[in-house]
């Protein structure tokens, strides 16, 4: 007798993550191997080295189910209250859990196009129905997502910072935005690259909760934060919408070590500072490199470039891949001519630039 699965998962697409710096190094047999695909941070936080050893004595235990001290020191850094915050196994777990909270078969949910994948897959799996508003302009289109509302309308993912894209949604631009939406949908606003955004009118989206309610806020430490490794993240929402959560969580969700580099991250802000200013540095000359050879990109707010090849982008991928370089295809967002590359070591951005160069035949 054949084992049969759910028939509607025939019809999800699985989402494929950046070919792996192990794969890549079996595969052609390359020692040194530059990974710009994941959006990952180039160096590790190392000062954490202490923090995994101490924990290993308690590895046979299973974790604080609540994250008890990374809760309340997140809740004093952030000024909020302790059972107003979620965490997740990763913030993608957090997209999950609102899903599974707050959909059921039929109801719509509304996203961007194209944006975070995860949206949509998740979406799907809980039965809802999606609609997409095109971006415009490499941007979310607020006004026709406001059109796009219906009766059916569960929840509205926003990704601000936006993946792939790197832009943002400015403060007054999502305030206009709420005021045409129904108090009683969900709006998901996803701030994985937060601390990237150091624009003064990016959102204080704290403010948008406390007046509204009905929102979640999630963000991760997996970026700026280098834990991706160990998958943490978390939201920001109201105590009741915080309960349905907590509710359809796996218990333990989140490992010992995840809970205590996060604490011991969120006290340095030294390293926080080290990513930041490197970001930006190095962003400064992949845009003048850019710039030298006519190639079009976008100005991005994120540790990654957008950029238009302007052709198949499949044989520069290749290609690169044989150089020991990995950047992100967009060919499951449906941006058959774009890459998505990943901010580097200034070597890495360096060796990236040289091999473009040489593809492009342009001394």
């Amino acid at each position: 007798m054949t084992l049969s699965a759910k028939k509607f998962l025939k019809n999800i697409n699985i989402y494929k993550p950046g070919k792996p710096i192990e794969e890549l190094q079996r595969e052609f047999n390359i020692k040194e191997i530059y990974k710009l695909a994941s959006n990952e941070i180039p160096f590790p936080p190392l000062y954490l080295g202490k923090v995994v050893l101490e924990e290993l004595k308690n590895v046979n235990r299973y974790p604080e189910a609540n994250c008890f001290y990374l809760r309340k020191a997140l809740a004093k850094k952030l000024r909020v209250k302790e059972a107003e915050l979620i965490f997740g196994n990763g913030s993608d777990e957090l997209i999950i859990l609102a899903l599974r909270g707050f959909i059921s078969k039929g109801d719509e949910v509304l996203v961007g196009f194209p944006t975070f994948l995860i949206y949509e897959i998740q979406s799907q799996v809980e039965g809802a129905k999606i609609k997409r508003v095109p971006f415009s302009n490499y941007r979310y289109d607020l006004k026709a997502m406001a059109r796009a509302v219906t009766k059916k309308t569960k929840i509205v993912f926003i990704a601000n910072p936006d993946n792939p894209h790197g832009t943002y949604l400015s403060h007054r631009e999502v305030a206009n935005f709420l005021e045409k939406i129904p108090r009683d949908i969900l709006l998901f606003f996803d701030e994985a690259y937060y601390e990237f955004a150091d624009k003064k009118d990016f959102p204080q989206t704290l403010s948008f909760l406390r007046k509204r309610g009905n929102i979640i806020i999630s963000r991760t430490f997996s970026k700026a934060y280098g834990l991706a490794g160990l998958r943490i993240g978390y939201g920001i929402t109201t105590p009741e919408i915080g309960q349905v959560l907590n509710k359809v969580r796996e218990p333990f969700n989140v490992n010992r070590f995840a809970q205590k580099c996060a604490y011991s991250a969120l006290f340095n802000e030294a390293f926080l500072r080290k990513v930041k200013v490197h970001i930006k540095k190095e962003k400064g000359y992949l845009y003048k490199e850019f710039k030298k050879i006519d190639l079009e990109f976008i100005e991005s707010v994120t540790n990654s470039v957008l950029v238009n090849f302007k052709e198949d982008v499949t044989p520069l991928y290749d290609y690169l891949l044989r150089k020991g370089v990995i950047i992100r295809s967009l060919n499951p967002w449906g941006l058959k001519n774009f890459f998505r590359l990943t901010v580097g070591l200034h070597k890495e951005n360096r060796k990236f630039i040289h091999y473009l160069r040489k593809y492009l035949e342009v001394e």
